[in-house]
């Protein structure tokens, strides 16, 4: 039985020193395919992803700026982000979206460019990966009125807020992709939304280098514990490690394999 991990950082300095033997592990565990994000280090650094996905035939890639790097984009980045969103391995556009915990660019300015690459995986008929931490409400309204119109789907990935949240995300027609943070014990309710969640909507991530599940917790994380999660989401919800294995593979490829290569 094989997984997907939807969302990884393989581009991350953290790997540096052993970056071919993390995807090697990761295959042997059985995972299928990785996504690697490719916000980078923020622009001009647009390719971070695109050119794992092009070395390796099991990864994949997106493109976009990440709401810490808001202020970096101007035109000529977001012409750049049309030009990628071609390449026949680009399944998305994201991460992308608010961050108001950190504050690393001013909050206006990641609005807008939130907004502009909506606009722009529109353009594109692309799904979006979308980050929000501490900024619930601001995100579903930029998203109930510039992406809801479009009728395209999205992922909230690294699910991390309550049922309510987990709800309105569905009824803007995301997916909730769940990483390490659905097995720590005191995550109540992102566990909650991961079992109420419907079995149609569910992916599952590392988000690696960040946020190891348990029993890997407190390590660097990396795509073969996407494996624990999986397990973790299946016991939460009373089913087989078989059965949401599979499901979350399917979602992923309904999802986003039909936009592989549609715009090239």
């Amino acid at each position: 039985m094989t997984v997907i991990d939807s969302h990884c950082h393989l581009d991350s300095e953290e790997f540096e020193g052993d970056r071919e033997e993390v995807i090697e592990r990761a295959l042997a565990a059985g995972v299928e395919q990785m996504v690697a994000i490719g916000t980078g280090d923020g622009p001009p650094d647009l390719e971070a992803g695109v050119c794992l996905a092009e070395k390796h035939p099991a990864i994949l890639a997106t493109v976009g700026v990440h709401p810490h790097d808001a202020a970096k984009a101007d035109d000529n980045v977001f012409m750049r982000l049309r030009d990628l969103l071609r390449h026949p391995k680009v399944i998305a556009l994201g991460e992308i979206g608010l961050d108001n915990h950190y504050d690393f660019a001013p909050r206006d300015r990641q609005r807008a460019v939130f907004i502009e690459q909506m606009q722009i995986a529109r353009e594109a008929s692309k799904p979006i990966v979308i980050h929000t931490r501490e900024a619930w409400d601001d995100t579903f309204a930029l998203l109930e009125e510039h992406w809801r119109p479009a009728g395209l789907p999205g992922i909230l990935h690294c699910f991390s807020g309550s049922p309510g949240d987990a709800q309105r995300a569905l009824a803007l027609g995301l997916y909730l992709s769940f990483g390490g943070l659905v097995t720590f014990p005191k995550a109540i309710g992102v566990q909650t939304a991961a079992i109420e969640a419907p079995l149609e909507r569910l992916l599952v991530e590392t988000d690696a280098p960040y946020l190891a599940p348990v029993p890997h917790r407190g390590r660097r994380n990396e795509p073969a514990f996407v494996v624990e999660t999986t397990r973790k989401l299946a016991a939460l919800r009373g089913d087989s490690f078989e059965r949401i294995a599979a499901a979350t593979v399917n979602n992923f490829r309904r999802l986003c394999l039909p936009a592989v290569g549609s715009n090239s």
